[in-house]
């Protein structure tokens, strides 16, 4: 396919622009209906937009299929073209204060589970509003998967969490660890022998387990352990949340495998280590690959570790040198 383009037509086009925004969105939510809905917008505006790029262009960027959408492979290419061109054009009014030194407003949207939320981030956020009390920050507490969903849809500039598996178009930096431990209320017999000795998969495969959903990471954690040792094990009751489960296994229906990041040493339960068995977990920031990291977001991640965005700018940095290489 040959697709040549009109550079003059381009950019003396008032509503190039425009035209970009709506398709950028579009492809993000494979909606029309979504994508007027977030530029506030008439669908058949949007329409209209993709139609001019297409016609303009002379390709096809979505296939139609009755009220759904799909990205045809020439307007994915145009879409990597798109979104950084969109996203520069739109953060310009906060770059621009940024290199006055004026970060003082604007907004910030951070993905993050209830654990993280609860247990991580409450300093920051405190630490950050205090500097910063003219920037709305807002927390989308949601899980892993719905958590990247945002980062990909941009509605959220990075995600706070634990990432086990690598995920090919997110960049992850760790910066904290903690210890998988198995909790118990304190006069339950397993209490008891860990006092004694360290306590083996085989003591706990008797007595039942609560456990996260098991679409979370937790869940694939504890099977793969036992399966490792080929020891059976009995998950009694899902509940969601670590304060839930903590306040379950308080009253005595269950033990559990958590990480002790959500311990705060006010709990009526014994924590027993378990590393023998289990990795740490490391909880750190996630950020979609080729992300512009607004002036706000620099800001929190500075707060969080000093070092993170040095890191982040060496990773975008990298990308644009390996995929002018491949290029």
């Amino acid at each position: 396919m040959l697709l040549t383009i009109n550079y003059q037509k381009v950019n003396q086009s008032p509503s190039r622009l425009k035209q970009l925004r709506a398709f950028v969105q579009t492809a993000q939510t494979e909606s029309i209906s979504a994508a007027a809905q977030r530029l506030n917008l008439s669908q058949p505006s949007i329409s209209l937009y993709i139609k001019g790029l297409e016609e303009e262009l002379k390709v096809t960027l979505f296939e139609r299929r009755g009220p759904k959408i799909k990205i045809t492979p020439a307007g994915k290419i145009l879409y990597e073209m798109a979104l950084p061109l969109v996203e520069g054009m739109d953060r310009l009014p906060d770059v621009f204060a940024a290199r006055l030194g004026d970060v003082e407003t604007g907004s910030l949207d951070i993905a993050a589970g209830e654990a993280t939320i609860l247990y991580i981030l409450p300093n920051f956020v405190e630490s950050f509003n205090k500097k910063y009390p003219n920037i709305k920050l807002r927390l989308r507490n949601v899980t892993g998967r719905n958590g990247m969903a945002l980062l990909r849809r941009d509605e959220a500039d990075f995600a706070v969490g634990s990432m086990i598996e690598r995920v090919e178009d997110m960049n992850y930096y760790p910066i904290f660890s903690f210890d998988p431990v198995l909790i118990t209320p304190t006069d339950h017999i397993l209490a008891e022998k860990a006092a004694e000795r360290p306590l083996t998969l085989e003591d706990i495969s008797p007595f039942g387990l609560i456990l996260p959903p098991r679409h979370l990471s937790t869940w694939t954690m504890v099977k793969l352990a036992f399966q490792q040792y080929n020891v059976p094990y009995n998950v009694t009751l899902e509940a969601g949340g670590w304060e839930v489960i903590k306040k379950y296994v308080e009253l005595g229906m269950g033990i559990s495998i958590v990480t002790n990041i959500c311990l705060t040493g006010d709990e009526k339960l014994v924590s027993i280590p378990l590393d023998k068995y289990f990795p740490k977990r490391s909880y750190g920031v996630v950020v979609r690959r080729g992300k512009f990291v607004s002036p706000q977001a620099r800001r929190f991640l500075e707060i969080m570790d000093p070092d993170i965005t040095k890191q982040i700018d060496e990773s975008i940095a990298n990308e644009i040198t390996n995929e002018f290489i491949v290029k």
